[in-house]
């Protein structure tokens, strides 16, 4: 009898952070709109919006070349690569392999059906000028993968900024992309196209 009544109420704590967070996300897209967001990291936090597998955003943006995005892996870790045009990315596979796949092999055997891209509070994608080619050279080479140490996070961190450091997670990632670009970091939802 005991255990039913504990999973009602995880169930009802579980709908009621979940309806803070909507009511959170709603108030920052708001304040974006009247272009009141937060447009440098501070103290509390280097990313205001981070990717959501339970809600949606009433902004889209188009990905763009050099851009950082993100999906879900079975709704508990993001998983990150380098955009590279023509609705394919650049990612650090658990193989160890460097490949280029498209938007929808990205998101396959994924949980997320979303692809988010760091921005700006404007919605202007953060692009490193070398991302991209650092990405592409980087192509079918492998690297000896490792969750913590050596992960799809510290591929793109080489590709933005050349270093090889260890990026243990996706908040680590956010707080070396804040530093690198002097911006809060808001992940958008990207437009995807049906190829």
């Amino acid at each position: 009898m005991a255990l039913p009544l504990i999973w009602l109420g995880t169930a009802a704590v579980g709908a009621i952070l979940l309806a803070d967070d909507r009511k959170q996300r709603k108030s920052l897209q708001h304040e974006r709109r009247m272009g009141r967001s937060p447009k440098v990291p501070n103290e509390k936090s280097t990313s205001p919006l981070t990717p959501s597998i339970w809600h949606t955003s009433d902004v889209r943006v188009e990905a763009a070349p050099g851009g950082i995005v993100c999906c879900f892996v079975f709704g508990v870790v993001e998983h990150s690569g380098i955009w590279v045009g023509d609705n394919h990315l650049v990612e650090l596979h658990g193989s160890g392999l460097i490949r280029p796949v498209s938007a929808q092999r990205f998101l396959q055997d994924r949980t997320g059906r979303r692809i988010f891209q760091a921005c700006n509070h404007l919605h202007q994608p953060l692009i490193s000028p070398q991302a991209q080619q650092r990405a592409e050279q980087a192509i079918y080479q492998y690297r000896e993968y490792d969750l913590f140490n050596n992960n799809c996070h510290r591929f793109v961190w080489s590709c933005v900024n050349g270093e090889e450091v260890a990026v243990k997670s996706f908040e680590k990632l956010n707080a070396l992309l804040a530093e690198e670009f002097k911006q809060a970091i808001y992940w958008d939802e990207v437009t995807l196209s049906e190829r």
